[in-house]
């Protein structure tokens, strides 16, 4: 008897045979691509956050401290999605 998850991954991939997506194992070489830039931007991220939390510190002005939030999403999703289009081309 199968479980509930494994039949919803059975459903899940019979849907994307449907749809004419193939999914293909990564290699070895890819999975250590991808190992390496996981790492790369993880550092990166901490990097920007401590850079971060150390000039909140300083800051008393909410105006100030409001722009310096809006500067530290944007990097984060700026370095967030290099991450993600660098693994996707990995991937292919």
């Amino acid at each position: 008897m199968k479980s509930a998850y494994e039949l919803a991954m059975e459903r899940l991939q019979q849907k994307d045979a449907d749809a004419g997506i193939e999914h293909t194992p990564l290699t070895d070489a890819q999975k250590a691509a991808i190992a390496e830039i996981r790492s790369f931007y993880d550092a990166k991220l901490a990097e920007v956050q401590v850079l971060h939390d150390g000039r909140l510190r300083e800051l008393f002005d909410p105006a100030e401290r409001d722009a310096r939030m809006e500067e530290y999403r944007r990097d984060r999703e700026r370095l967030t999605s290099e991450r993600d289009g660098k693994i996707e081309k990995v991937r292919q």
